[in-house]
């Protein structure tokens, strides 16, 4: 416990619910195989079943995971006090929040629409409904950014002043069929999470310079990024992102760095660099009045761990057990236009240099 710090002490998970409410899932991907049934089951909350309109998919899913597969959205909808977990892609996230009965509860992945239009939508549809809507933005509640988040709180970085997002890694887009005739994909799919991520512990920057594009190896819209968010003359917040670093594992990379007046945090984000498999996470911290880096021992992963925390807190939240809801549709929307105006600036002309006189 170096200079008083205990990594121990560190708030790594989300409080449970004490009586879940049974779960449905619209959509049967990837992503309900991978994180959605294994985070629900791990935690105990119960899955009544799923829906999706491809029906042999979304049979073998639920034999697999011993869940009802419902013949009908509509059928879906009707099961009573459950929450509604969108899986879907984003196009079709309005059209299912429409068939859910009034008061409903309900979880939406990211992102909240193809573009910030298709999230206002989704957003007054949840008002006109008085759904109790939030976006699936779980970064939030993976274990290492729960604890980053309470370390900032407890002071030991002092005030936050840098934060870097470097990615050098080779992303299997195949995954997502989906994604490979989407016209918007890196920031809109991926980056998000980490734009997400820097609103909650920075807040909304006043504006943001970026340039996303792809690869000639390719035909995915955006495989690369690089952006700059403009929070005035005290915080620098850069992301540097490549999707197509793939030269084997030895140089590639997936990590942030945190650097506050006092103190500073290293993450790795292991997910990534081996997707869907994963290597470990890792979140060492400086703190203030250390003299070197103390590693912080995580009680989980991104996934299936965020996926715990983000669907505990939806639940908590129906309940009345926590009196906020994290990634409201309220707060995402403006996730979603930060998302909107990285687009704009990649498409603005960048600012002309001088010719030689």
């Amino acid at each position: 416990m170096e200079g008083g710090f205990d990594p121990a002490l560190l708030v790594q998970s989300w409080p449970k619910p004490s009586e879940p409410r049974p779960i449905i899932t619209f959509g049967a991907g990837s992503i309900v195989g991978d994180a959605h049934f294994p985070a629900y089951r791990k935690a105990g909350f119960p899955i009544a079943g799923l829906y999706d309109p491809d029906q042999a998919k979304a049979k073998t899913l639920a034999d697999k995971w011993g869940v009802t597969a419902f013949r009908s959205a509509d059928e879906a909808a009707s099961v009573q006090d459950a929450i509604f977990d969108l899986a879907t892609p984003p196009g079709r996230h309005a059209e299912i929040l429409k068939a859910l009965p009034d008061g409903a509860v309900a979880l939406i992945q990211k992102p909240m629409g193809n573009y910030l239009g298709e999230a206002t939508e989704i957003l007054e549809i949840c008002r006109a409904k008085n759904l109790k809507a939030a976006v699936n933005f779980q970064l939030r509640f993976a274990p290492m950014m729960l604890a980053l988040k309470d370390a900032i709180a407890k002071g030991w970085l002092g005030e936050v002043v840098d934060f870097d997002a470097w990615l050098a890694l080779a992303t299997p887009w195949e995954l997502w069929e989906f994604l490979l005739k989407a016209p918007r994909v890196e920031i809109a799919m991926h980056s998000i999470h980490y734009l997400d991520l820097v609103r909650q512990l920075l807040g909304d920057p006043k504006g943001v310079h970026a340039k996303t594009l792809g690869h000639p190896n390719h035909k995915v819209a955006q495989t690369r990024t690089s952006a700059i968010l403009d929070y005035g003359d005290t915080v620098r917040c850069a992301l540097s992102i490549n999707h197509d670093h793939k030269f084997g594992r030895r140089h590639q990379a997936c990590e942030f760095r945190i650097c506050g007046t006092e103190g500073a945090a290293y993450l790795k984000l292991g997910l990534n660099l081996d997707y869907p498999r994963g290597e470990p996470d890792i979140l060492e911290i400086h703190p203030k009045g250390a003299t070197d880096w103390i590693a912080v021992p995580l009680a989980g992963e991104w996934f299936p761990d965020a996926f715990v925390g983000r669907m505990a807190n939806v639940q908590r939240f129906a309940s009345g057990e926590d009196g906020e809801l994290v990634s409201s549709v309220e707060d995402a929307w403006s996730t979603m236009a930060l998302v909107e105006a990285a687009y704009r600036s990649s498409a603005a002309p960048a600012t002309p240099i001088a010719e030689r006189p």
